[in-house]
């Protein structure tokens, strides 16, 4: 079980840091690096989910320009935002 988390964190930090959108990269790559060691099972689930999402949807919704339609990922993008806003991602928006 350990080694199909291990393998599950491997792949989800290749995937949120391989985009194709420079921003998302930095912030759901940066984020994920730091992060996901320490994330469960069902909160590896909910950010595969997450990343099932568009690029351009999720980097909206951490930068606050707008909200998903649901309240499921309220949680995991509270942590995203203040990984932002502690210099985990250095974002220009300008």
């Amino acid at each position: 079980m350990s080694f199909d988390l291990e393998n599950k964190r491997k792949q989800l930090v290749f995937r949120a840091g391989h985009r194709g959108f420079k921003e998302a990269d930095l912030v759901l790559g940066g984020f994920a690096a730091q992060v996901l060691n320490g994330m469960s099972a069902s909160e590896l689930d909910q950010f595969e989910d997450l990343l099932s999402h568009a690029d351009q949807d999720i980097y909206d919704w951490v930068m606050e320009r707008s909200a998903p339609e649901t309240r499921e990922f309220d949680d995991l993008l509270s942590r995203i935002k203040a990984f932002v806003r502690a210099g985990g991602a250095v974002i220009r928006t300008s």
